[in-house]
């Protein structure tokens, strides 16, 4: 039987291929992945993957989703306050700040689903994308 020697030599006009961790990802899908399911994903990705951008992804991942779970908090207490008001002598003011924050509720709804569609999108591209405020956070955090 005769053994064959194999070149590990990328071929020109070949791109060699991208390190892997333990999770056996390339580090771009890792970094897409970390943004899939928020906090969780980013905290699994954050705990097994050692690489500085799997890191970065998934501690922005974390930030963010923390971010706009408050923010979703937030608002769902005003727009329940907002209800409330429906009740008393203040109904049609109530009716239309209550109707104005909906809209407000379904434009950032719309711009959170937006954000995290590019965000995956920019990792498995391998984009480093830094967001105003949740990055200084997700890039402290990324660094310990």
């Amino acid at each position: 039987m005769a053994s064959e020697t194999v070149d590990e030599r990328p071929v020109a006009g070949e791109t060699q291929q991208v390190a892997q961790s333990d999770t056996g990802l390339d580090e771009n899908v890792a970094g897409a992945l970390s943004y899939f399911f928020g906090i969780v994903t980013g905290v699994l990705f954050f705990v097994i993957d050692d690489r500085p951008s799997v890191r970065f992804h998934a501690a922005q991942s974390m930030v963010l989703s923390g971010a706009l779970i408050a923010v979703f908090v937030a608002m769902s207490v005003l727009n329940t306050i907002l209800f409330a008001t429906m009740l008393g002598d203040t109904f049609l003011i109530g009716t239309l700040l209550w109707l104005g924050f909906s809209l407000v509720w379904l434009v950032v709804g719309l711009g959170g689903f937006v954000l995290w569609i590019y965000m995956m999108y920019s990792a498995y591209k391998g984009k480093r994308v830094v967001l105003p405020v949740v990055g200084g956070f997700a890039e402290n955090i990324a660094a310990r």
